[in-house]
C-alpha cells in the first residue's frame, strides 16, 4: 500500500502541452501512471499524447473523474495553476515547478486552508510509489516495491537513498519530495504521519536538509508518537557557510537556527537513528529493521 497516490488516482497535467510536460507525461505513462488528459488554456479540444487537453482543470475533471494533477507550468503562473487545482477540489496536486515566489505561495497556502486538497511541492521531483503510479521527474531506475517509505527535502539525495534501500534488498512503499522551497504544501512531519499509519510501510527514511523546522517538527512528532516503525534520518548541510542560502531557497541557516546540529540533536531525542552521512542510510535502515524485529512485542 502506498500513501498519496494509488490504482485509482486517475491525473491530469496542467501543461502538458508544453516541452518539460510532454517529455515528463510521456515518462510517466510508460511507467504505469494513469494519465487521463492535458490542461493548457486555450488548446481545449485538441489531443496531445493521445490524450484529450481542456482548458481548465473543472472541465478535465468532470469529463475524466480526475482525482489528481501535476503541475508543469512556469513559476509566474505556477501559483495560479496549483490554486485552480485546489479549487476544483482534487486530491492530490503535485508542483514541479521552481523558483515560484514566495508571496504567490502565501496564496497558494491560503487556498489549502479548509480544501479537500493535498499538495507536494513546489520545487519537488514528485511522489513516486514503485510498480503503482509516478507523478513526477524522478529516476524510477532503481526503485523497487517494498516496505519503506522516504520523504525527503532534497531530489538528488533521495536518488541515491532508493538506490541504497534496493540494493539493501528494502523496497520502498512510496517515495515524496517534500519540496525545498521555504512555502510549500506537505511536509516532512505531514509524511511521517502518513507512514506511520500505512500498515504496509515498515520503516522510514527522512532526508533533511538546513533551514527551517521541518525536521524539528518530525522529532517532536516522533516523541509525541513513539512508534515501534524504525525511523532514519540523514541531515546535510554541515559545512554550508552561515547566513547564506545554498542550492533552493529552503535551505537557510541564520545564526543557530535551521542548523544541522539542532535537527540532529532533536531527533536523536526522539529516538531517530541518525545516518552519519548519505553513504550509509541503507545499511543503517537495514540494521533498524533488524534491531526493531528482535525486541519482543
Amino acid at each position: 500500500m502506498a500513501i498519496l497516490v494509488g490504482p485509482d488516482t486517475r491525473v491530469i497535467c496542467q501543461g502538458m502541452t508544453g516541452h518539460a510536460g510532454s517529455y515528463h507525461t510521456q515518462r510517466m505513462i510508460a511507467y504505469g501512471t494513469r494519465i487521463v488528459a492535458g490542461v493548457t488554456p486555450g488548446k481545449g479540444g485538441q489531443t496531445a499524447l493521445d490524450l484529450p487537453v481542456f482548458n481548465t482543470v473543472r472541465d478535465a475533471k468532470a469529463a475524466t473523474e480526475a482525482n489528481a494533477s501535476i503541475i508543469f507550468v512556469p513559476p509566474a503562473t505556477a501559483a495560479a495553476a496549483m490554486i485552480e487545482a485546489i479549487e476544483a477540489e482534487l486530491g492530490l496536486v503535485v508542483c514541479v515547478t521552481e523558483r515560484v515566489p514566495v508571496l504567490d505561495m502565501i496564496r497558494v497556502r491560503q487556498a489549502l486552508e479548509g480544501s479537500k486538497t493535498r499538495l507536494v511541492g513546489p520545487n519537488s521531483q514528485g511522489v513516486l510509489a514503485p510498480g503503482v503510479a509516478q507523478l513526477g521527474v524522478m529516476s524510477t531506475v532503481n526503485a523497487r516495491s517494498g516496505g519503506i517509505g522516504i520523504a525527503s527535502r532534497s531530489a538528488s539525495l533521495t536518488s541515491e537513498v532508493v538506490a541504497q534501500l534496493t540494493a539493501a534488498g528494502l523496497g520502498q512503499s512510496t517515495t515524496v519530495g517534500v519540496g525545498g522551497d521555504p512555502v510549500h504544501g506537505i511536509d516532512l512531519k505531514s509524511c511521517l504521519a502518513l507512514f506511520l499509519d500505512d500498515p504496509d510501510t515498515r520503516g522510514v527514511v527522512l532526508i533533511g536538509e538546513i533551514g527551517g523546522t521541518e525536521e524539528e517538527e518530525a522529532a517532536a512528532l516522533t516523541a509525541r508518537l513513539k512508534p515501534r516503525k524504525p525511523i532514519v534520518a540523514l541531515v546535510v548541510g554541515r559545512d554550508a557557510p552561515r547566513e547564506r542560502r545554498m542550492g533552493h531557497a529552503g535551505a537557510f541557516m541564520a545564526g543557530s537556527a535551521g542548523n544541522v546540529e539542532s535537527k540532529i540533536a532533536a531527533l536523536k531525542a526522539a529516538g531517530v537513528r541518525i545516518a552519519p552521512n548519505a553513504s550509509v542510510v541503507g545499511e543503517t535502515m537495514r540494521q533498524a529493521l533488524a534491531a526493531t524485529t528482535a525486541i519482543p512485542a
